[in-house]
């Protein structure tokens, strides 16, 4: 069986061409750094440790693709992902977050993936449990620690505890058929306690310092606990979650975060041009910049961070950054950190053919994903083909008259397209409703050929 981890590079760029059209050499690029990784755990130690993941740079204008690449490659690999912009690390003056929150962030990111994972697999568990509480609640007498109470039916008084087993059977099978969700039940739940957040400006990575303080204290003290009343069905719930808590193992969990962390974590580094300083300017805002780029090379090259979970490492996390380089290029990167991305995959821009197909082939498309929500107001929505190729016509001509924005121009045209049909959509019950090419003409040429109006509305 074929495992996420295992895929070939020519099925991982199977499965990207599901929901990213051309692009085909980023796509070859970071299918084949994804099966090195696979490559690498195959290989003994103490060589495993020595190859270093090949960081990819990829260029390109917005909207092209370059997050969607690395996002669905994260998914693909079932691995952590973190997306940070590269020039929020400028902000403030360059004394907000420091750089290393980016692991601090990956790590919790792993931790919450592996906790989810593992509360799958005591779900039947923690299911059984509950619904014996819930039979204490419904029940009282039948457990020797009974922590509610619930008013029978019509008033109806306890019946005797000699027969209170069947009774406990009886409610059983009842709790199952459903026919209890809507009773209601007293029970004690966990109260979080809220703390107020620390933040501490400085570059010693205390920017978690609230949440750490909230894992001290709640370690220090018990839990408060609160009666609510809520209907069964949300108590099955409530009760299943804190048992399913109960049963997993965090100490294992977080050892498992740290290990995914560190051997198959992907950050994406977003807008890295804008932290590269333009040759021949030394002042002001450029001196900033590399500063952002000298704190990222040490973890970019491999750096230990201290995170509440405990020591991450850094040497095998894959590193995608991406940018449009309008004003710079790469080269304008400090030395040290462009070696650390040898990989340079250039995007292509979008035309009209390219948005067509982003229209209507990828399983996430557009015109899919409209069509969808009008289903919900029962109106059947209809899109002709020569309508779908003006719509990507005039995508393209706004793209060039204006700023180029990529695939994110179709966003707007859809909902401008669309906007009378969304508000009138109630109105409109079991209607069809057919795009034709000169309603899209009718619904948009005047915006596209105003283009002081375009700049604005599209």
């Amino acid at each position: 069986m074929t495992t996420p981890q295992s895929l070939t590079p020519k099925e991982i760029v199977t499965k990207l061409d599901q929901y990213i059209i051309g692009q085909e050499d980023a796509k070859r690029f970071v299918a084949v750094a994804l099966r090195n990784r696979w490559r690498r755990q195959q290989v003994d130690p103490p060589l495993r440790d020595e190859i270093a993941p090949k960081n990819i740079i990829m260029i390109g204008p917005t909207g092209v693709g370059k997050t969607e690449i690395a996002r669905r490659l994260a998914n693909l690999a079932e691995s952590p992902f973190l997306k940070i912009e590269a020039s929020k690390f400028t902000e403030v003056g360059y004394v907000g977050r420091d750089v290393e929150s980016m692991i601090r962030d990956l790590t919790q990111l792993a931790v919450n993936m592996v906790k989810k994972e593992e509360s799958k697999k005591v779900d039947g568990k923690a299911a059984v449990m509950a619904e014996e509480k819930i039979l204490d609640l419904l029940v009282p007498g039948s457990s020797a620690s009974p922590s509610g109470r619930l008013s029978l039916p019509g008033g109806k008084d306890q019946e005797p505890q000699s027969s209170t087993e069947s009774t406990r059977e009886k409610f059983r099978i009842m709790l199952r058929e459903g026919k209890l969700d809507d009773k209601i039940v007293e029970m004690s739940v966990d109260q979080s306690q809220s703390m107020p957040i620390v933040e501490i400006f400085s570059n010693t990575g205390m920017d978690d310092v609230g949440s750490s303080m909230k894992d001290m204290f709640g370690k220090m003290f018990p839990k408060k606990q609160q009666r609510r009343k809520v209907k069964v069905e949300e108590a099955l719930q409530i009760l299943q979650k804190e048992e399913a808590e109960k049963l997993i193992d965090m100490d294992s969990v977080t050892k498992l975060a740290i290990k995914r962390t560190e051997q198959s974590g992907i950050i994406f580094l977003d807008e890295i041009d804008k932290i590269a300083s333009r040759q021949g300017v030394a002042q002001g805002a450029e001196v900033s910049r590399e500063g952002v780029q000298r704190d990222l090379l040490p973890i970019v090259e491999g750096a230990t961070v201290t995170t509440k979970f405990g020591m991450v490492k850094t040497d095998h996390i894959l590193f995608i950054a991406s940018g449009a380089f309008h004003l710079c290029k790469p080269s304008d990167l400090v030395p040290e950190l462009q070696g650390r991305f040898p990989i340079r995959v250039e995007l292509d821009a979008l035309g009209e053919e390219e948005f067509f197909r982003i229209l209507t082939e990828p399983q996430n498309a557009l015109i899919k994903q409209y069509t969808a929500l009008m289903a919900t107001e029962n109106i059947q929505l209809v899109f002709e083909e020569d309508a779908i190729r003006q719509m990507a016509k005039i995508a393209a001509e706004v793209n060039q008259k204006t700023e180029n924005i990529g695939a994110r121009r179709l966003h707007t045209i859809m909902e401008r397209l669309l906007e009378e049909l969304s508000f009138h959509a109630p109105d409109m019950e079991g209607q069809e409703f057919v795009v034709t090419a000169d309603y899209v003409t009718n619904q948009l040429s005047a915006i596209s050929q105003n283009e002081d109006l375009s700049r604005y509305i599209l």
